[in-house]
Order: C-alpha cells, then sequence, then structure tokens
C-alpha cells in the first residue's frame, strides 16, 4: 500500500545507492572552499553549498545530501529537512527548462492555473513530470514573491511576470 504514495518517505528512491559516489568537481570544489571562508560556521554555509550541489548535478540526490552533510559536519536529516522546506531545491531530476508556476491566492486569481493547466497540455505532461526529450518540466509552486506582477511563472531561475497564455506560448519557442 505504501507503493501508492508518490511522495512516501520509506520509498527506494529516498535512500541513496551506496555504489554512487559523489564529489564536486576540483573547480567547484575550490569554490566550496571559497564559500566556507565567507561563514561564520560551516552550517550557515549549507543554502550556498546546496546551491553549488545543484549546479553541478541539476537536483539535490539523496546521496548529495549525504555528501554535503558529510562536508558540512552536519547529519542527512539536518540536510533534508532544508532541502525538503525551499522549494528552490529540486528534489528529482528536473528538464533542462524547469517551469514553475506560481499559484498562489495573487497569481490564482489572475488566471494562474490556466497558464498551468495550458502548459501541461501543450507539452503533453502531466504536473510535475518532465517531456519525453527533457527540455520542460512544469510544476505549481506556493508562492514566488511576486504578488503586485502576478501571475508569475519562474523559468530556471529568471521570473516571467504579468504571463499569460498568449504570452506562454510566445516564450516556449525562444526557449529551445
Amino acid at each position: 500500500m505504501a507503493d501508492l504514495h508518490p511522495d512516501n518517505p520509506y520509498a527506494k528512491d529516498r535512500f541513496p545507492d551506496r555504489a554512487k559516489q559523489v564529489e564536486f568537481p576540483p573547480e567547484h570544489k575550490a569554490r566550496f572552499e571559497h564559500l566556507l571562508t565567507r561563514y561564520p560556521t560551516k552550517e550557515a554555509c549549507l543554502l550556498p553549498t546546496l546551491h553549488l550541489a545543484q549546479e553541478v548535478w541539476g537536483w539535490i540526490s539523496p546521496e548529495v545530501v549525504h555528501y554535503v552533510g558529510s562536508l558540512l559536519d552536519l547529519s542527512p536529516a539536518q540536510v533534508f529537512g532544508v532541502v525538503s522546506f525551499y522549494n528552490m531545491y529540486n528534489q528529482k531530476p528536473v528538464g533542462k527548462y524547469h517551469l514553475q508556476v506560481c499559484t498562489n491566492l495573487s497569481c490564482m486569481v489572475s488566471n494562474a492555473y490556466d497558464i498551468y493547466d495550458h502548459l501541461c497540455d501543450r507539452l503533453k505532461i502531466n504536473p510535475g513530470e518532465t517531456t519525453k526529450d527533457g527540455l520542460y518540466t512544469v510544476v505549481e509552486v506556493e508562492c514566488l514573491g511576486s504578488c503586485g506582477t502576478a501571475p508569475v511563472v519562474q523559468i530556471n531561475n529568471d521570473y516571467h511576470e504579468n504571463m499569460d497564455v498568449a504570452k506562454m506560448d510566445a516564450l516556449l519557442p525562444t526557449l529551445k
């Protein structure tokens, strides 16, 4: 029965594969070492280290959680607690273009669900899925903090504000 819940904390993909070893490439290891000099404690360096890890691997896998914890003298539970709290950290692989549609109140009343549903229909994927070509992942997010320019769609790290279906249709072909 537990297999029916996609976010099951006991799912096999939630645990690290001991055969997979991750380590920052030398240039990223140097950036990590520099980051450590900018913070008073290793723990304070957790968020920027996770950003760096996501830059390298594209998402924060269970193996990366353990690796980051070992670098910062933190338990995997402490690292995963942060990863699972913030929606800026991907817990699963995402496409080249991560389309995050805000559906919080301001965006919702400004027709964000029209954009969200249209993206899923146009790309022929279900919410949270990635297209077969690996280009697009569409997800719903709680709040992107751009209520005055709702609705907003974040594509990777860029905000696209005052969006509508027509603007989204015009933007998609420019992403390839």
